[in-house]
């Protein structure tokens, strides 16, 4: 039996203690052996305890750690990006900063050099160099919002016009044009006012949530969009589908039953009615106030109504809004001191944006002084005389002129325009081409192709000479035909664009007409007790489906819509965007960043 023990032990290579033989023996080694346990469950617990005890320490101080860690990493990163002098003893970088705030950074560097206790004075001063300065646009809580809108598109090259300024007016009034809504508007105004009003407390708790942060950082660009949004409302007058009447209708039903044109017999056996405006009375001969008078909300034909306005107004806007455009290239062009620029690319680009939309913009506002109710029945088609224009065809007896002498008014707004297309194309790649010829000239008389060059400094010269005096006139020639290729169609593509304003503000108005009568008209035609209770689950429903997809669907909507137009229609009149932004050494930016 001993032997097999040996055996196994040998092979479970298994540890032997020794046992015992008398119980009392056995029992005084198993106290001493429990004994030892309880010391060392003592002392893990000890150890356990004061290792808790040294985390919950380090746990208070493990954010600032980690904020000294990020702020050293940044700096040693700065620093190995300066060079030493060649006395070992200060530091040379070279540095963008905005000229406002160079006393702003002397102070600082004085303020380091006395905490340092160096004894060697900073010093600043401004280098030459053939580097692009990277664009900073000095922003705030308010604009902000709309700076990032451009820089999505792209960052402005340095000194370049920066379209931000005016998107601060016309993106939020392009989307409420769009979203035209008294109601909604507010209630999107009421979102954005709690926002502002509790912006210190929401930054303080700001979240992970994109979303959130998104809507959050466009606060005061929904507050624009709110308030723009109630008055383009009140131009439609129209409030959750339905319209106010604060002034008083300009039209009158009473003067059709005096006149004898409506009976009461007609007006119980229902059907159409249509009020005529020619007879005396019907019609006050003074338009509504504000807006658009409250009786076209039951109008059978308000859709055709509201479809001719809106359509001429979005074709009204988006040709000022291009015109504009063109108008803000000129600032570039005379700051870069491009002469050329303003005479072969600015002036026709006006002379064939104006001839043809210019004119078209003209005709709509013609027609709408030039004919009253008395004439409208032989008012002629403006889209008509749009196309004949171009195909120079004037017999038509069946759309009688605008005007007298539209005819040749016409053909010479045709011909003007036809003129401004070889002007953009030909002319500029040509003068490009003369004047780099008599460059070469000018270089060639200079240097004599007999001399011996046999300076490093002059062979750099020379070279370097010959390299910036570089010129292709293909590639010229055929980037000025991509131009003009361009801004010619898209004239014409980016008016029809600007349709979106008409068809957007329909969608949005047939949809909350949708809701009101769909779901909220119900709960409106119980007349009974139940009704009390109906209304407001009615209401739910209705206010539910209202923020849904009117708010939030829609208004997502028409702000990509405006920005397209933004980016697209407006900004590639006079915005290249191809620069580089301004980033400055910021503790605060490393962090979010490195958090994020």
């Amino acid at each position: 039996m001993i032997m097999f023990q040996r055996y196994y032990r040998k092979f479970f290579r298994a540890t032997v203690y020794p046992c015992p033989e008398s119980a009392g023996e056995r029992r005084e080694m198993a106290a001493g052996v429990n004994t030892r346990i309880e010391d060392l469950n003592t002392v893990i617990i000890q150890t356990e305890s004061h290792r808790q005890g040294l985390l919950k320490e380090a746990s208070t101080k493990l954010w600032s750690w980690q904020i000294k860690v990020k702020k050293m990493k940044a700096i040693y990163h700065i620093l190995n990006s300066c060079n030493i002098d060649v006395t070992q003893q200060c530091v040379i970088a070279e540095i963008w900063f905005p000229v406002l705030d160079t006393g702003r950074i002397k102070r600082a560097l004085y303020q380091g050099m006395e905490r340092s206790g160096s004894t060697i004075n900073p010093i600043l001063t401004a280098i030459q160099t053939k580097m692009a300065p990277p664009t900073f646009n000095r922003t705030n809580k308010f604009t902000v919002g709309f700076q990032n809108i451009v820089n999505a598109y792209g960052v402005g090259n340095y000194r370049e016009m920066n379209p931000a300024p005016y998107t601060i007016i016309t993106f939020p009034f392009l989307f409420a044009v769009m979203f035209g809504d008294c109601g909604h508007g507010a209630v999107m105004l009421s979102f954005a006012l709690w926002m502002v009003q509790n912006e210190k407390s929401l930054l303080a708790q700001k979240g992970n949530s994109e979303i959130w942060n998104t809507f959050f950082g466009g606060r005061y660009l929904i507050l624009l969009m709110g308030i723009f949004s109630i008055y383009t409302g009140f131009i439609y007058n129209d409030c959750f589908a339905k319209s106010f009447n604060i002034f008083g209708s300009s039209w009158h039903v009473r003067p059709m039953f005096d006149k004898g044109e409506w009976t009461e017999s007609e007006i119980h056996n229902g059907g159409s009615f249509q009020l005529n405006p020619k007879t005396a009375g019907v019609y006050s001969g003074n338009p509504y106030p504000f807006g658009i008078d409250p009786i076209w909300n039951i109008a059978s034909n308000k859709l055709t109504f509201l479809n001719s306005y809106k359509m001429k107004m979005s074709v009204i806007m988006g040709i000022t809004h291009m015109v504009f455009g063109v108008v803000l290239s000129i600032f570039n062009h005379i700051y870069f001191r491009k002469t050329i620029n303003i005479i072969l690319q600015f002036i026709p680009e006006m002379i064939f944006m104006l001839s043809l939309f210019g004119y078209l913009v003209f005709m709509i506002i013609f027609k709408w002084c030039q004919y009253d109710v008395h004439h409208a029945g032989d008012a002629p088609s403006i889209l008509i005389h749009f196309i004949n224009m171009f195909l120079f065809s004037y017999g038509d007896p069946t759309n009688r002129p605008l005007y007298e002498h539209q005819q040749e008014v016409q053909t010479f707004l045709v011909i003007f325009a036809l003129i401004a297309i070889p002007w953009m194309l030909l002319i500029k790649p040509f003068i490009l081409r003369a004047n780099h010829q008599k460059q070469q000239r000018m270089v060639s008389t200079k240097v004599p192709h007999d001399i011996v060059v046999w300076h490093l400094t002059i062979i750099c010269l020379v070279c370097s000479i010959k390299i910036s005096f570089q010129f292709n006139f293909g590639d010229i020639f055929v980037h000025q035909c991509i131009h003009t290729i361009e801004y010619c169609l898209g004239c014409i593509s980016n008016t029809a664009s600007y349709l979106r304003l008409w068809a957007l503000s329909l969608a949005h108005a047939q949809l909350s007409e949708v809701l009101w009568t769909m779901v909220f008209h119900i709960g409106l035609t119980f007349n009974n007790w139940a009704g009390l209770i109906v209304i407001f689950i009615i209401f739910a429903i209705f206010a539910a489906l209202t923020v849904a997809i009117l708010l939030i669907m829609e208004g997502l909507s028409a702000f990509l819509h405006a920005l397209r137009l933004h980016w697209v229609e407006f900004q590639n009149k006079f915005y290249a965007g191809a620069g580089y932004a301004f980033t400055p050494f910021c503790f605060r930016t490393i962090i979010e960043g490195t958090e994020e």
